[in-house]
């Protein structure tokens, strides 16, 4: 650092400041010069005033030495204990001077007592720290191609916020062939780089040249700036257009569209602008003619069809165009054009339909006539003579007659109104020129229909399921059949075979709807004296001759719970559900007093029977099993007990609309003797019950022995008249034996069970206390089924 100081010395020192003081109202002055760095660390020392002024240091603190400025953050502090001046924070010697070539700061400090003021210059040194910069990165410059060499271009120097030596001090110019650079110094101003012209420009060879202008500052190393500079060359108008070199000829058919584009001329002209933009058009020599035929676009040449060319009038066309530059002196260059007329096959074949049958009948044999056809062309030779043809794909083909092009269309196969009703025939007539010409003609055939197709119903068999007591005269059920024919002939009509044999007697109890084959039943069906039946419904269609088919229609009659339970035991000798039992006073707790015996003409849930007690006069003597109907004591019997106790038992099923029937046991306690004696009594009168109970029993399992033999024998000649589709496709259980035709299955635990009538299943197992309805099966299921109705 560089530091520049003026110091007073002994007494004179000492008279000059009472003089200075007395000539300023007794306050005293003095100046230092000092000089550093710009960007120097916060707290490098600039001078030791207090040193240099001659001053005590040990007085600094006491007269309270500092620095007076304004600004709030000031670039320099005093140490009031040493008095040496420091930089309180970094200094930019651009910010605090600008572009001043010396950049000075005052600081002003103050001491009292006596007051005294002393002014130190601190100078700020310049370093290197900017690089020079243009205002403009990039320059682009237009010169024109004929400027001759030394034309001379200035350019914007470039500025170097560092000052002195550290200033812009040169410029440099990429090497090139066209351009020099030069360098003007203007003093204050600075350098100022001119562009010098070298070597002529010629656009066509070179439309522009990149260049980068350098600026370098005296610092070592120095710093630089770049300025890229674009010269564009303007063009002059110094060459003429030029055609393609080699021939334009060209072959045109005759009769082409207006509009048509023969050939497209090109010339081009390396000049620019306007001086480069090429116009077309036919030279003044041309004829009146072919102005008639032919117009070219000025812009883009396009030689156009302007009217009708004719191979017979003219078979070629010489044509003289002319390429012209839009310059202020335009250039211009001549070609010719030469079009060769081809004549061609210009009349295409025409299609005369000389008689033509709009529809035919389906059952139309191969070979019949549609229609006849004729053909003509205008043309001769080859371009006159005409193949016809028909879409392959058709049932149809054209047939060759006597008289030429004339030709037949007829039937090539069997016709099927069901799979295609409506025939479109494209015939095509090509003539062999070339390039061919051909016409299309389109006619539209319709196949109209027979009766070739009998009904068919949409299923076979039929099975339905109804719910006994059905409303008489109410649809039940309902059949449908299809024909493929239309109108009449698909026209369809129900009726149900009546032919009074036995198997079909039921037909007479129902109705059909001849028209949308809703049957009726004209009776209400009873589950329990009829459990199916089967009879015949034919359609038939209105065609003629009509044709029919008939389906077998199996219907299941589904229990419903329409039975209540009947009371079987006890009964007394007037029918009414009451009896009286006799038991001793000393049984023990367990006893069974009686068992109420019912059953119920339903199936299923529906004749599912449950036992509880209605009314008993001592609950804690007497209980009942639910499912058994058993009646019990729960203790022994004590002196206070009643001698007569009256039971009421409620059977019920278990139907969705519950039915339910009571029955009344007395029971009544007798001593162990008198017990004893009445039940020999009862015993002889049992005896002669259960000969006429066995009796009965015997002659009830023959018959029903006998007809389930007859059942069995009836159904195995129906399975074996029916086809093996049938019966897998509605007899699917595998223990089915047909003599069920309801069940309800349910879940319980890990057993599956079903609620049968009276007859069961092969392989079925009755659970006790089931009242004979309840069948467990072999579990097939998921174990996600709960309850499933069949």
């Amino acid at each position: 650092m560089e530091q520049r100081r003026w110091k007073p010395k002994g007494a004179q020192g000492y008279l000059v400041r009472c003089l200075v003081a007395l000539l300023m109202g007794s306050v005293a002055s003095a100046q230092l010069r000092y000089s550093i760095f710009e960007e120097v660390k916060e707290g490098t020392v600039v001078g030791n005033i207090v040193k240099d002024l001659g001053f005590d240091k040990s007085t600094l603190k006491d007269r309270k030495y500092r620095i007076v400025s304004s600004n709030t953050d000031p670039l320099f502090s005093v140490n009031q204990n040493d008095g040496i001046l420091y930089v309180s924070r970094k200094i930019d010697r651009e910010a605090a001077c600008a572009q001043s070539s010396t950049c000075v700061i005052n600081v002003k400090t103050v001491i009292e007592n006596p007051l005294e003021v002393h002014y130190v210059e601190v100078e700020v040194l310049d370093i290197n720290d900017h690089s020079p910069v243009f205002t403009e990165k990039n320059k682009k410059l237009e010169i024109s191609e004929s400027v001759l060499p030394g034309a001379r271009f200035q350019l914007k120097a470039a500025r170097d916020s560092d000052s002195g030596p550290f200033s812009v001090q040169q410029y440099k110019l990429n090497p090139n062939d066209h351009f020099r650079l030069e360098v003007k110094d203007k003093g204050d101003d600075g350098k100022i780089p001119i562009l010098i012209v070298q070597k002529p420009l010629d656009r066509e060879t070179a439309g522009t040249h990149s260049l980068i202008l350098t600026a370098l500052d005296g610092g070592k190393p120095p710093k630089t700036g770049n300025m890229n500079i674009l010269v564009k060359v303007l063009d002059i108008n110094d060459n003429a257009p030029l055609f393609y070199n080699g021939d334009y000829s060209i072959r045109l058919n005759e009769n082409v569209p207006v509009g048509t584009t023969v050939i497209k001329v090109n010339a081009t002209d390396l000049d620019d602008g306007t001086n480069g933009d090429v116009i077309y058009s036919f030279s003044n020599s041309i004829n009146q003619n072919i102005l008639n035929l032919f117009n070219i676009n000025s812009l883009t040449g396009e030689l156009i069809v302007k009217g009708l060319i004719d191979y017979e009038e003219k078979d070629r066309y010489e044509i003289e165009v002319e390429a012209s530059d839009r310059g202020s002196a335009p250039l211009t260059t001549e070609k010719s054009v030469i079009i060769k007329v081809v004549d061609v096959n210009d009349n295409a074949p025409e299609i005369e339909i000389t008689s033509f049958s709009i529809s035919i009948p389906e059952d139309s044999r191969s070979g019949t006539t549609v229609a006849l056809i004729n053909v003509n062309d205008l043309d001769s030779g080859l371009n006159g003579k005409v193949i016809c043809t028909v879409k392959q794909d058709a049932p149809f083909m054209l047939s060759p007659s006597l008289k030429d092009k004339m030709f037949s269309l007829v039937t090539k196969s069997a016709l099927d109104r069901e799979k295609q009703s409506h025939y479109d025939l494209t015939i095509t007539a090509k003539d062999a020129g070339q390039p061919s010409l051909s016409s299309e003609k389109t006619i539209s055939i319709m196949i109209s229909d027979v009766n070739d197709n009998c009904p068919q119903f949409t299923l076979t068999p039929y099975t339905f399921y109804v719910s006994e007591g059905n409303a008489a005269g109410a649809s039940v059920f309902s059949v449908k059949a299809v024909d493929r024919d239309k109108n009449e002939n698909a026209a369809i009509s129900y009726h149900i075979v009546r032919d009074g044999s036995d198997d079909n007697g039921l037909a007479s109890f129902l109705n059909i709807n001849s028209e949308t084959g809703d049957i009726m039943a004209l009776k209400s069906f009873d589950f329990e004296t009829l459990k199916t039946f089967q009879f015949h419904v034919v359609a038939t269609d209105s065609g003629t001759p009509s044709l029919s088919s008939n389906v077998t229609v199996n219907v299941f009659i589904l229990d419903q719970n329409d039975n209540p339970p009947v009371i079987l035991y006890p009964v007394s000798s007037n029918g009414s559900a009451e009896g009286v039992e006799e038991i001793p006073r000393n049984v023990n707790a367990g006893h069974l007093v009686t068992k109420v015996r019912a059953y119920d003409a339903d199936i299923g849930y529906n004749g599912w029977l449950l036992f509880s007690l209605q009314e008993v006069t001592d609950h804690s003597l007497f209980g009942l099993d639910r499912y058994t109907g058993q009646i019990r004591t729960l203790r022994s019997f004590t002196e206070t007990d009643e001698a007569e106790h009256k039971l009421v038992v409620l059977v019920k099923d278990n139907g969705n609309v519950s039915l339910s029937a009571t029955a009344t046991v007395i029971v009544k306690l007798v001593e162990p003797k008198e017990a004893f004696a009445a039940s020999d009594v009862k015993s002889a009168a049992k005896d002669d019950e259960d000969n006429n109970v066995t009796l009965y029993l015997m002659i009830t399992l023959g018959s029903v022995s006998v007809l389930f033999l007859i059942s069995i024998i009836v159904l195995i000649a129906m399975q074996c008249s029916k086809s093996t589709d049938y019966s897998s496709k509605y007899l699917q259980e595998a223990n089915y034996d047909g003599t069920l035709c309801h069940s309800i299955q349910y879940r319980s635990g890990d057993k599956r069970y079903m609620l049968v009538g009276p007859r069961m299943s092969i392989g079925s197992t009755i659970m006790p206390g089931s009242h004979a309805n309840t069948l467990v099966l072999p579990d097939r299921r998921t174990a996600s089924e709960e309850v499933r109705n069949v």
